[in-house]
């Protein structure tokens, strides 16, 4: 019924399971209500659905050791510093009356960890400075008053001494991105607030941190494609089960994933309506009406919407979510050629989004016949990989459909010569994917590390007064910085609040991954310069305020440059030309980034998933390269020992 109930030193989080028992939630609030009474401040109430894939992150992250829910076993009550065990004791006799009874026996069980047990609390990320505050026999032991930033706490810690502890607590990660990758992930965008969790598992909140990413990229993208004479519409969310199983082949791939909605209040619908997946086959029919002749070509559309795929593995913010928000262009052409070039214009701007905006090096190249688009003549991409992980993702796609679509929806028109045929289409779409693969590659231990170009602040101006200095000159050179940042076309602001330190404000920035840090205390105010401070290496800069424009816009190029140019330089340390099965194992053992030469036979590529498939998922094509390698006269594919035709790109992916 509850999943589990953890508590720090200034808090509580109490997690109900509400897919057991609404009277969990209600044991939480009361639970938070009596804590608020004791004088434990800010108890935090989340609820999760039974089973969810949040509700285990919760639990994982909070009560290692426990694999069951907690309530089966004895649970410990990890910090009793602002509680004694007799306030605890009587706590816990409140809620017999409550229902469940597995429950009120976990309540019963839960017990004070001796001091000398502490250490586990280290998992908590917990301030350091606070395991040694000494354990007083009541809250009256305990003095606390209001101080001049805003609220601090003291405690009595060992020796005696008063030590101030204060709210700007907790701001770093639990992990590190190397030693814990999904973890670490987990932690940066939510602490960086780039997404927030939802009640629904595969759900997310984006927030305007993340959403002002994605409309940067999509001020681009708009306004490029526009250039290509495609307009933007808008189409229904809902499907019909007539025209979603008109293309079996197509709704085949994404049949799995398909939500559909039954009921209309509490009565069951006579047919039930699909959630669209993708729009091909929302879209298509009216194609067909609106496409008469030669003058009605080429018919070129754009939707920037959101569709819902119901992923039941592994959901992941950004990367493999149940909702997200896309882009999908559609297009009918007279003829192929003008649909192949459109395919590779399309492409262009994906790799352009990626590379010169997002920072990240990918790859074009076309997809294998195994992993082209349900039914598509062919597929291209651009694809990212994860050195973390060793793990590819395909970062965009521009489709050929061929003229399947148009068979199967009547799409015909007359050409000049009063000829009768079929249209040649395409489709393409990049997502809010973008975002969390921009995190995976540039995020460190600090958290979000944010491009210039698509970072929604690009510059944080942060006051550091010392005692005795000119606190109101400096905050007025603050806003003066910004306002010259401003009207330079830098996106600018200043942190001016006063119940943070300036050290609690470099490390929340730096968690939000803002670019460029400028620092001003009474001596830069007095030589007339700024500090700036690099969020990608840390380099520190003294700044003349009379060039402050110009090496400020110099340095976010630097910043951007400096992005990309490393994460290519670890990306292509990963790579692993090879030519036998043998190297082939031993490289995927090792997260690589596989080139090896391949017979292109689909039957090949089966068995490669086949063999490879084991606890970190089979490994299977990512794409040939365009650029291709010269491939010497009998070479032989590394999997069959046939001749090779191409050298493709191998990988375990998302």
């Amino acid at each position: 019924m509850v999943e589990m109930s953890s508590f720090g030193c200034y808090g509580a989080e109490l997690a109900a399971d509400e897919g057991r028992n609404a009277a969990a939630l209600a044991a939480c609030r009361t639970l938070a209500e009596e804590l608020t009474e004791l004088q434990f401040p800010a108890p935090r109430i989340l609820a999760f659905k039974e089973g969810s894939s949040e509700s285990r992150y919760f639990v994982s992250r909070l009560i290692p050791a426990h694999k069951d829910p907690p309530y089966k076993q004895e649970a410990n009550f990890h910090s009793s510093k602002h509680l004694t065990t007799e306030q605890w004791t009587k706590l816990k006799s409140s809620f017999v009356h409550f229902d469940d009874p597995s429950f009120c026996e976990w309540i019963r069980n839960l017990k004070v960890v001796p001091p000398e047990k502490r250490r586990s609390c280290r998992r908590w990320d917990l301030n350091i400075d606070l395991l040694g505050v000494i354990e007083v026999d009541d809250m009256a032991g305990v003095e606390q008053r209001q101080n001049k930033s805003g609220g601090g706490k003291y405690f009595f810690c060992s020796g005696g001494k008063k030590k101030e502890v204060k709210k700007e607590t907790g701001l770093g990660l639990s992990f590190t991105k190397d030693e814990n990758f999904g973890e670490w992930y987990s932690e940066v965008v939510v602490n960086g607030e780039m997404i927030e969790y939802y009640d629904i598992s595969g759900c997310y909140i984006l927030r305007p941190w993340a959403i002002s990413i994605w409309e940067i990229m999509q001020t681009f993208f708009d306004a490029e494609i526009k250039k290509m004479k495609v307009k933007n519409c808008y189409f229904p969310l809902f499907v019909s089960p007539g025209v979603l199983q008109k293309e079996k082949d197509h709704i085949e791939g994404f049949a799995p994933e398909v939500a559909w909605v039954t009921k209309s209040g509490e009565s069951e619908l006579e047919v039930p309506i699909a959630i669209r997946p993708t729009s091909e086959t929302v879209m298509y029919p009216y194609y067909s009406k609106w496409i008469r002749g030669h003058r009605d070509l080429p018919l070129k559309l754009n939707q920037w919407c959101n569709v819902v795929r119901w992923e039941f593995s592994n959901p992941t913010p950004f990367i493999r979510s149940r909702e997200f928000l896309w882009q999908e262009g559609h297009t009918a052409f007279a003829t192929k050629e003008e649909a192949d070039t459109e395919v590779l214009q399309i492409l262009e701007l994906y790799r352009c989004i990626y590379e010169e905006f997002l920072a990240i090096p990918v790859t074009k190249g076309r997809k294998s016949e195994l992993e082209t688009f349900a039914g598509g003549l062919y597929t291209t991409s651009v694809e990212a990989f994860i050195p973390n992980t060793g793990r590819g993702i395909q970062g965009a796609t521009s489709h050929c459909l061929g003229q399947n679509f148009a068979k199967m929806f009547e799409i015909n028109f007359e050409n000049e010569k009063g000829e009768k045929g079929m249209v040649w289409q395409n489709s393409w779409a990049y997502s809010t994917r973008t975002i969390g693969v921009m995190v995976m590659v540039h995020g460190d231990d600090k958290g979000l590390v944010l491009p210039p170009k698509v970072a929604a602040l690009q510059l944080i101006v942060i006051p550091v007064p010392y005692k005795d200095a000119d606190t109101q000159g400096i905050f007025d050179a603050c806003v003066a910085t910004v306002a010259t940042l401003s009207d330079a076309g830098i996106r600018a602001e200043a942190d001016l609040r006063d119940n943070y330190s300036p050290g609690w404000k470099y490390s929340n920035w730096e968690m939000k991954g803002v670019p460029l840090r400028i620092e001003i205390g009474p001596r830069d105010l007095a030589n007339n310069q700024v500090r700036a401070v690099r969020r990608d290496n840390g380099a520190k800069t003294d700044i003349s305020r009379v060039f402050l424009v110009e090496q400020v816009k110099g340095m976010l190029d630097k910043i951007q440059q400096n992005l990309f140019d490393v994460a290519k330089q670890k990306r292509d340390a990963c790579v692993e030309v090879l030519k036998t099965w043998e190297e082939f194992v031993t490289a995927l053992g090792q997260k690589k980034l596989i080139l090896a030469p391949w017979c292109d036979e689909e039957d090949v590529e089966k068995d490669v998933k086949a063999r490879t498939k084991g606890d970190m998922g089979a490994a299977k094509s990512l794409c040939t390269p365009f650029e291709q390698p010269e491939l010497p006269e009998g070479t032989k594919c590394f999997a069959s020992g046939k001749p090779a035709k191409k050298w493709t790109y191998w990988g375990r992916s998302y």
